[in-house]
């Protein structure tokens, strides 16, 4: 049932357009849709940085374990 929500179509689009342009009116439609247009690039400007942040944690402890095995084994090899 929920995924039918997530597909509409051309017909609906248009109905959702008029009734909000009945409840809020042409004056308010630009600045109405320049904030969500804001709205949506602060949403995926977040969502870059927390998967940069997850890279380069991820990123950070491989190098750590591979430094430490490298230590490892030149410390078996001497012994």
């Amino acid at each position: 049932m929920f995924s039918s929500l997530l597909f509409i179509g051309f017909n609906e689009t248009i109905l959702i357009l008029i009734v909000i342009l009945i409840l809020f009116g042409a004056k308010r439609m630009p600045q109405m849709a320049r904030m969500l247009g804001k709205g949506v690039s602060e949403f995926k400007k977040a969502a870059n940085d927390i998967k940069q942040e997850i890279e380069d944690a991820a990123e950070s402890d491989y190098s750590k374990k591979k430094d430490s095995g490298d230590e490892n084994k030149e410390n078996r090899e001497t012994k």
